[in-house]
């Protein structure tokens, strides 16, 4: 599984112009699902997030994880975190997993993410328009293959 996860003073998703998520501080997270992701990715990837240190404390490092600073994560499916783009110039998608299991795994990640922050969701595979205000910037990206 990739993460691409993005500290953000507030984000939003939009399906056909209404709202369907919203959180104020906290990540929205972009998470795409590979071909042989797991049950076990998901659980490695939740306990990173949740306790990585990426929020300032009062001397300006940073010391403060998600769960320090009482924010909330936006979960929002991305399967072209796995676009091959190494031949031509249309990126090809092989590598990502299939919708059925993509979505289960998704649902999941959002579950264990809820046992820990408030969460909130996009609709799997909608068109969806992303609104988020990136805190820093801060953006990270993450491989539970790479964990």
């Amino acid at each position: 599984m990739r993460v691409v996860l993005q500290r953000v003073k507030e984000s939003r998703v939009y399906v056909d112009g209404r709202e369907v998520a919203s959180i104020g501080i906290g990540l929205n997270i972009l998470l795409g699902v590979g071909i042989g992701d797991s049950e076990e990715d998901v659980s490695k990837l939740v306990e990173k997030i949740v306790h990585l240190r990426i929020f300032e404390d009062e001397s300006g490092k940073f010391n403060l994880s998600l769960l320090d600073v009482k924010g909330s994560a936006l979960v929002v499916s991305q399967f072209t975190l796995y676009a091959n783009t190494k031949k031509g110039r249309r990126p090809s998608f092989e590598l990502a997993e299939k919708p059925e299991r993509a979505k289960e795994l998704y649902e999941l990640f959002v579950k264990k993410m809820s046992e820990y922050v408030p969460t909130q969701k996009g609709i799997f595979g909608a068109l969806m328009q992303v609104y988020i205000l990136n805190w820093g910037p801060v953006t990270i990206i993450l491989d539970s293959k790479e964990l």
